[in-house]
């Protein structure tokens, strides 16, 4: 019986982690995590979900690692949405889609990329960045007026 009981639970608690995708491990300032209706401080340890929105204020700096072993490095003044986040660890095959409307991100690429180039995309309000490389920067300036 305690045998069941216990599977039960660890099934339940790899239920309840299935919707990660990645895991804050550095961060500075002020941020928080969109999820749903939800606001949420971000701290590190946290873990990130797809769909999840990601917002730095002045101060504020998130860095993500995703299981894919890609590291996003989110500056002052971002919004970083998590529109798709899907990955195969077994064959390292999977999509990264997101959307930078504001501020920067830093990435350093990981498994998925370095298994299919195209797997990646960042969307901007002016483009759609499909990655290639494993290191580089997106930066979103404000609309002049």
């Amino acid at each position: 019986m305690r045998w069941i009981i216990a599977v039960s639970l660890a099934g339940f608690a790899a239920l309840a982690a299935a919707g990660d995708v990645g895991e804050i491990k550095v961060m500075r300032g002020s941020a928080h995590i969109e999820r749903g209706a939800q606001r949420l401080p971000a701290a590190v340890g946290m873990p990130v979900q797809q769909a999840d929105k990601v917002v730095t204020g002045a101060d504020g700096s998130v860095g993500i690692t995703f299981a894919d072993n890609s590291l996003l490095s989110i500056g002052p003044d971002s919004t970083l949405a998590i529109d798709r986040y899907v990955f195969d660890s077994t064959t390292h095959a999977g999509h990264f889609d997101s959307t930078l409307s504001r501020g920067s991100v830093a990435v350093i690429s990981g498994k998925m990329v370095k298994q299919s180039p195209e797997s990646m995309k960042i969307r901007t309000p002016s483009s759609i960045m499909g990655v290639r490389g494993t290191e580089f920067v997106v930066k979103v300036d404000e609309p002049k007026k």
